[in-house]
């Protein structure tokens, strides 16, 4: 299952313009901003898809029984650039669990790179659901290797990947080799430079929401 935001006209849409301006980019913090912003709309088209359960709640003046979230998701993110995504996710399931994984692209004196995965710091997901989030949906293939190594450790019941931005190779890599997964993007971009870059996409998330790495 593939949820492509952009397809529905809505306000989310400009704040996704406004992440690939890249004037309006100068401004980290409104960068950050919308990142979240999009989390939040996520957040909420994903738990249309969740279960829920009766309950009784008791007001001043009586009892309501209320649809209420059966299970909170796990929260996934790749750092650093997926943490403002992330937050946005979190204040609409602002009682999840997250997960941090460290992952990055080590680039060889060919040019070539290999995706070195360092650190993975998360709660038991045994029967839970995962929700994974990263700005950029490039090769896939960190997105694949990180959600491999947690399947592999822990019976994951559903998991859900989050993307502000996709490449068509991106997404056809993890429907490949994650086949159950359900995927949520802002947006999918048809080509790719020869580094790996979305296009038009809008550059380095990490870069553009904490600053350029060294």
């Amino acid at each position: 299952m593939i949820f492509d935001l952009s397809k529905t006209k809505s306000i989310a849409n400009t704040f996704i313009a406004e992440l690939r301006d890249e004037n309006i980019q100068k401004d980290s913090m409104r960068f950050r901003k919308n990142l979240e912003r999009l989390g939040e709309f996520f957040a909420y088209e994903i738990s249309k898809s969740l279960k829920y359960t009766a309950k009784e709640i008791t007001t001043p003046l009586g009892v309501s029984t209320c649809e209420v979230l059966a299970q909170q998701p796990v929260l996934a993110t790749i750092l650093r650039a997926g943490l403002p995504l992330q937050q946005g996710l979190l204040n609409i399931f602002d009682r999840a669990e997250c997960c941090f994984i460290s992952a990055y692209r080590k680039v060889e004196k060919s040019g070539d790179f290999v995706i070195q995965m360092d650190y993975i710091s998360t709660p038991n997901l045994d029967g839970k659901v995962l929700i994974m989030a990263d700005p950029m949906l490039a090769t896939g293939q960190s997105m694949v290797m990180c959600c491999k190594e947690l399947i592999n450790q822990y019976k994951i019941e559903e998991l859900h990947i989050v993307a502000a931005i996709a490449s068509t190779e991106g997404v056809t890599h993890v429907r490949a080799n994650l086949p159950n997964a359900k995927i949520w993007v802002g947006a999918i971009d048809e080509e790719m430079t020869s580094k790996s870059y979305i296009v038009p996409g809008l550059g380095d998330a990490g870069d553009l929401a904490y600053g350029e790495k060294v």
